[in-house]
């Protein structure tokens, strides 16, 4: 696989397409300046955003999420889908990363740190994210698990091989994020020591095959 991030914070802005991906490498989320779809608290009334929050109600209820609203009193709230985004800076890499993650291969993804800002907050534990395939059709629902924030060159080889691309070694992993960081970083330079932001994540519907 080539190498372009997993997660990025637009992630969270409204769309009609994937977004393209701006850190780390093949499994970096999305974090370019495209739109993705699935903004909390919006619903988009095109096929795409119908699309979305239709696997929205049927995954949340396979995966439990549907109890969420009566526990806490959200109400309608708990119809609305979580932020639609996809992996990596192609259809066909998004498709390879979707793949990885149905597979139960692919637990975690990257992402620069200078990436986010107030305008684009973090990833959170506990977050869902719906996972767009590489024509923007959302195939997986997610949930972040833990966030480590930590330099560069102290990405351990147990994270790298969770993140399930090449050969899950942490040289391949950190020949591919160089390469990919220092051809997209805006406004940096990539940096042996520039903050990422290590993400681990947990599949919740479907079941990993």
């Amino acid at each position: 696989m080539s190498h372009d991030n997993d997660r990025g914070p637009d992630g969270a802005s409204e769309g009609t397409e994937p977004a393209a991906s701006s850190v780390g490498r093949d499994d970096v989320r999305d974090l370019s300046g495209d739109p993705v779809v699935g903004q909390p608290g919006t619903v988009e009334e095109d096929p795409q955003g119908t699309e979305i929050l239709e696997f929205w109600e049927a995954a949340r209820v396979r995966a439990g999420e549907g109890k969420v609203g009566v526990v806490t009193g959200f109400g309608i709230s708990a119809t609305v889908p979580p932020p639609a985004w996809s992996f990596g800076d192609n259809p066909e890499l998004a498709d390879g990363l979707l793949a990885a993650v149905l597979a139960g291969e692919k637990t975690a993804t990257s992402s620069s740190h200078w990436e986010y800002g107030d305008d684009v907050p973090l990833p959170q534990v506990g977050e869902l994210s719906i996972i767009l395939d590489g024509d923007g059709h959302p195939r997986a629902l997610i949930r972040t698990t833990s966030i480590d924030i930590v330099p560069f060159d102290e990405v351990t080889a147990e994270f790298a091989a969770a993140e399930g691309e090449d050969d899950r070694t942490l040289e391949s992993w950190r020949a591919g994020h160089r390469d990919y960081f220092t051809r997209v970083l805006v406004g940096h330079e990539f940096r042996e020591d520039m903050p990422v932001v290590c993400e681990r994540f947990e599949l919740r519907f479907p079941r990993a095959r």
